[in-house]
């Protein structure tokens, strides 16, 4: 079952107004849908407002990438230098993950495999990461995230055991500030704290 898809949506820092603070993290954010209207897109936009002031969100352009070749690296894509040295230069990982077919999105995992080469250049190496995401179905894209964990973590990512994100999201589930229920608000406020304590350890 597809619960979100691909599309075309412009990537690029999130802005935040307000007080900023002296020692803000900067965050690669990977979102596994570019569709437009996409629930997950949504979810990184609220998340973001509840990160603002500590942690600055950069959404990392993943349709750049051409679909992975071995044979490609001899002479990569221009793009996957500075895909590769945005990831290098944040200070933690943020994965926001839709399912399709019981597992990560197509571009999430090109995503993913391009970061890791060419061989001896594993932009992963290291890493701290949160895993979250959303859908449609009761389940909030479960699947997803556990095997997402599985595959970073033989890249060298140390991702944030707790608390996970299962997040059902239907129509009417965000409004122009953040999410339109005061409980998964709550909740997901309290995934950035534990986030950025994670993040500064």
């Amino acid at each position: 079952m597809i619960e979100d898809g691909p599309g075309e949506r412009s990537p690029g820092p999130f802005c935040f107004e307000g007080v900023v603070m002296a020692d803000v993290l900067k965050v690669a954010v990977l979102i596994g849908s570019t569709r437009a209207g996409s629930i997950n897109q949504s979810l990184a936009g609220a998340l973001a407002g509840l990160a603002r002031g500590r942690i600055e969100f950069d959404l990392l352009p993943m349709r750049a990438l051409p679909l992975y070749d071995g044979d490609l690296e001899v002479s990569p894509p221009d793009a996957l230098w500075d895909f590769k040295a945005r990831i290098e230069a944040a200070d933690g990982v943020l994965f926001v993950s839709p399912e399709h077919n019981r597992s990560v999105t197509a571009l999430m995992k090109n995503a993913i495999d391009w970061a890791s080469r060419p061989a001896g250049r594993n932009s992963w190496q290291g890493k701290r990461a949160a895993v979250c995401g959303g859908s449609p179905g009761t389940r909030g894209a479960d699947m997803s995230q556990m095997h997402l964990r599985q595959i970073v973590v033989a890249l060298g990512v140390e991702t944030m055991p707790q608390p996970e994100a299962y997040l059902h999201l239907g129509e009417g589930a965000f409004t122009a500030e953040g999410f339109a229920d005061p409980a998964t608000q709550r909740r997901q406020a309290r995934f950035i704290e534990a986030f950025d304590a994670w993040l500064r350890r």
